[in-house]
């Protein structure tokens, strides 16, 4: 998952947990601490999800800034709703990367808009399990 304040990119594994791919971007509203956690719910139980990675944007220098601790906050009100291991994933330049490549591949600005963050969930569960094999 890749945690913004007024989106959630939703990314998942192939049964084999080899490749990563996106499943939605979920309008939620951090502000007020509206994680659409009834959506999440239909994801978890529709996929079968056995564990959850929810990036971690630390800062270039590795420490752990206002974002880094909205996604650690997040992560303890995920394993308390759904009783399952979170893992916390680095995921400096994700974003960022996600955009050169929709950029790349001549995505319109609205449109990348529209899929940024499930393309950084991609990126960062692509990441995670890449670093298992």
């Amino acid at each position: 998952m890749d945690l913004g304040s007024k989106t959630l990119g939703v990314a998942i594994s192939d049964e084999l947990g080899w490749t990563a791919q996106g499943v939605e971007t979920i309008k939620i509203n951090e502000e007020s601490r509206d994680y659409n956690m009834g959506r999440l719910s239909e994801i978890v139980k529709e996929y079968g999800v056995e564990k959850v990675v929810l990036g971690m944007p630390k800062n270039m220098n590795g420490t752990i800034g206002p974002r880094a601790e909205a996604s650690q906050q997040f992560a303890q009100i995920l394993q308390k709703k759904f009783d399952l291991p979170v893992i916390l994933w680095d995921e400096r330049l994700t974003t960022m990367a996600a955009e050169r490549m929709l950029i790349s591949a001549d995505v319109s600005r609205k449109k990348r808009k529209q899929v940024i963050d499930k393309m950084a969930a991609v990126m960062i569960l692509q990441s995670y399990l890449d670093s298992l094999n």
